[in-house]
């Protein structure tokens, strides 16, 4: 098989999350478990760092390699979903899997993946950690899929766990509260594993402390250990912070690549897992953190947040999608100078459509369009529930459709932001 059918086989044979739904969603770990016995527990053989959290672990992912990478280290990275091509999912020092280890995995293991019948994700997993031993990596960052307990990835024994925060996402499968999402999310607290929390919440950090300390957990809240009061954009397009621990400044003139205001709070996240992670033995100098969170994005190929895309209108990118990451996100665009705003705005239809749409701006221009996948809600019913909350605009039979008419009728000094789902700005990147 080449990689296109290699890609064809897994899509046909394999229940996929992100194209499918909760069809695809398996509440137990007996087949990453059966995985991980066939492959020998590959992820016993180098470190690895546990990421998960509503918003930003994909950020704090991604801004922990690159200075883990600066630092001298061989970096493995798991995340998901992909944007453009599924061997983003698995990287090393930045650069993804190559096709022919796909294809390689795929073609000698085709009896057991029909035999375990696993599922996307859960084969994923297993290719990449199976990828990183043989590939002799000193670390891994593992990003968790959805919640965390029962997350594939949550077999690891990491040096460090992080949440980065809980909002209300995949509440069909996690729960429709914070108190229900949380437990979820704090199951990857692993014994006498140190865990950093990003944000303080009143109502799941008294479930994060109990949890922390039934496992005899070191536990750190990152937004109570720094601040930054000062932020700046610099004419090379970085934001520059300056950070501070208590009424001391730890990092002066830190420069991020990562634009978004946004990326503050995942900014705190990411220094104080690093204290955590030094303290574990591994050697972060402050010259690899400046460097590599300077280079975030030509380190690792992050894409899709806050991504500018063209100028003379503003184009803009963002893959924020749920009610937490598009009040961000509107916050943004209220902030970043403009004339009129136009939106190319698609969703996917198991999310809250109703509480997402009520946060967007009345005062622009809609482009409904209906994201390439199975789970993509329809532009028309689209168009017609942003109608009752307010929104005005037409539908269009592609994303990239609509971009071109939004191109077409805004002028020189407009905005122009495209998101709603991962799966519409990945048609755009």
């Amino acid at each position: 098989m080449d990689y296109i059918e290699v890609l064809d086989f897994l899509f046909a044979q394999l229940p996929m999350y992100q194209r499918s739904g909760k069809v695809a969603y398996k509440a137990n770990l007996d087949n990453t478990h059966k995985l991980d016995a066939y492959f020998n527990h590959p992820h016993q053989q180098y470190k690895t760092i546990h990421v998960a959290g509503t918003n930003g672990k994909g950020s704090v992912s991604h801004c922990l390699t690159s200075v883990l990478m600066q630092a001298g280290y061989k970096v493995g990275l798991y995340t998901s979903p992909h944007l453009k091509d599924f061997r983003e999912r698995i990287k090393i020092n930045g650069q993804c899997i190559p096709e022919q280890d796909v294809i390689d995995f795929v073609t000698d293991h085709q009896e057991l993946i029909k035999d375990i019948k696993p599922s996307f994700f859960e084969m994923t997993v297993a290719l990449a950690f199976n990828y990183f031993a043989e590939q002799k990596i000193d670390i891994a960052i593992v990003e968790v899929g959805l919640g965390g307990r029962l997350d594939s990835t949550n077999i690891i024994s990491p040096l460090c766990s992080v949440i980065t925060n809980i909002g209300l996402d995949h509440t069909a499968l996690l729960g429709d509260s914070k108190e229900k999402i949380a437990p979820e999310k704090a199951g990857i607290i692993k014994s006498n594993t140190p865990v950093v929390i990003g944000e303080t919440d009143t109502i799941t950090k008294p479930i994060f402390d109990r949890l922390a300390k039934q496992n005899n957990a070191s536990i750190y809240y990152a937004d109570r250990c720094y601040h930054i009061p000062v932020a700046m954009t610099s004419v090379e397009a970085k934001q520059i912070l300056q950070i501070y621990e208590e009424d001391t400044i730890k990092y002066p003139d830190l420069e991020l690549d990562l634009l978004g205001s946004y990326q503050q709070k995942n900014i705190k996240t990411v220094i104080k897992a690093l204290d955590v992670l030094t303290a574990c033995g591994l050697n972060i100098s402050k010259d690899s953190i400046y460097s590599g969170l300077k280079d975030v994005v030509k380190n690792t190929g992050l894409l899709g947040r806050w991504q500018i895309l063209g100028a003379n209108p503003a184009v803009i990118c963002d893959s924020g999608h749920n009610t937490e990451g598009v009040k961000e996100l509107m916050e943004q665009i209220k902030q970043t100078p403009h004339k009129n705003l136009h939106m190319v705005w698609g969703m996917v239809n198991d999310k809250d459509i109703t509480s997402v749409l009520n946060l967007l701006p009345k005062n622009a221009t809609y482009y409904f369009a209906k994201p390439n996948i199975p789970r993509g809600l329809e532009a028309e019913q689209l168009k017609k529930s942003a109608f009752e909350c307010g929104l005005i605009g037409e539908s269009y039979n592609s994303i990239k459709n609509a971009l071109f008419f939004a191109k077409k009728n805004a002028s020189s000094n407009d905005l122009i932001f495209i998101g709603g789902s991962t799966f519409v700005v990945a048609e755009v990147v």
